[in-house]
């Protein structure tokens, strides 16, 4: 890390806290649930100072029991909180997320509407902290919450591309967040056609830019600027297209699907690690994909991110 940067990577997003239930069955007929966090942006966040990267992260919670408990858990992971603001006129968002055991996604019932963070601004950027990352990870997720915390997004963006720092970008697609597909669509291209390296998945792929196979996908998003394009594909790996050429890593076995959430999160901690630590884009993605399927194998958003010992062990 150059000695002009204080952080590694700066992230803005929502942290929430996650209720799991303690097994499967309707949500409302669990009697118990397991306290977690939740949230794309500190999902990578965590994963990232877990491999020994220098991370930023700022956002707004209530100063509720909810809001100091992740708090805490953000600085007990070593990533910088030092722009995160808590207000006790405002709440912190949570969400109950059931339980299920053949693989298949599991039901998420967000209390989030109102929340502290839906309530950033541009005003909550502060440039010079912002800028002294040399990397931003951005997700779909944090604009979706308000048109305030949208505007808060596409600043932190534009900072950083007049600063000539690299952006990553997740599409991390919620439909039910946004007015109608059409809005959703507009929205996320206008972000990720600002960054250097587009993360999207193979549906939502197909979705924002209408082309149906990996290839296509890749190419819509590098003629409009991207300089790497990673497209998931769930089990059988990633396509990437990028200046060293195009090509596909195959995914990871994995015994057992516990739950699928976070898997995106996983994919973009190795991908951003390993491209700034200088590895070349194959081996970045396959860093992705094993950190994606182990996410897999857990039922927490974070249980599955690597330490620094558990990748060097990996060979990866």
């Amino acid at each position: 890390m150059s000695a002009d940067h204080a952080f590694d990577v700066a992230l803005f997003g929502e942290m929430m806290m996650m209720f799991v239930a303690d097994r499967p069955g309707p949500l409302e007929q669990v009697p118990s649930f397991h306290k977690r966090t939740a949230g794309a942006e500190t999902n990578v966040a965590i994963g990232l100072a877990r491999l020994g990267l220098r991370v930023g992260w700022a956002s707004r919670l209530g100063t509720d029991s909810m809001g100091r408990y992740l708090l805490a858990e953000m600085q007990r992971e070593g990533v910088d909180c030092s722009h995160v603001a808590c207000d006790p006129a405002q709440r912190t968002g949570f969400q109950f997320k059931g339980r299920v055991t053949d693989g298949s996604d599991p039901l998420v019932e967000y209390h989030r509407k109102g929340s502290a963070a839906s309530q950033m601004t541009p005003a909550d950027i502060a440039a010079p902290w912002l800028r002294s990352a040399r990397h931003l990870h951005a997700t779909g997720v944090f604009p979706a919450i308000s048109p305030s915390a949208r505007a808060c997004a596409h600043e932190t963006l534009q900072i950083m591309r007049a600063a000539g720092r690299t952006i990553s970008f997740d599409p991390n697609l919620r439909p039910t967040l946004w007015s109608s597909p059409e809005a959703m669509r507009r929205e996320i291209n206008a972000l990720a056609f600002q960054a250097d390296w587009v993360l999207p998945g193979i549906e939502e792929g197909r979705f924002l830019t209408g082309e149906d196979t990996p290839q296509g996908i890749a190419r819509f998003y590098r003629e409009r600027g991207a300089k790497l394009v990673a497209v998931k594909l769930g089990p059988e790996g990633a396509w990437y297209d990028g200046p060293e050429g195009s090509g596909r890593v195959p995914g990871f076995p994995v015994p057992q699907v516990v739950d699928t959430v976070g898997a995106g999160d996983g994919f973009a901690v190795g991908v951003v690690s390993a491209l700034l630590a200088g590895r070349g884009i194959a081996d970045a993605v396959r860093r992705g994909c094993w950190i994606g399927a182990r996410a897999v194998q857990v039922l927490g958003d974070t249980e599955g991110l690597p330490t620094q010992a558990e990748l060097k062990q990996a060979g990866l």
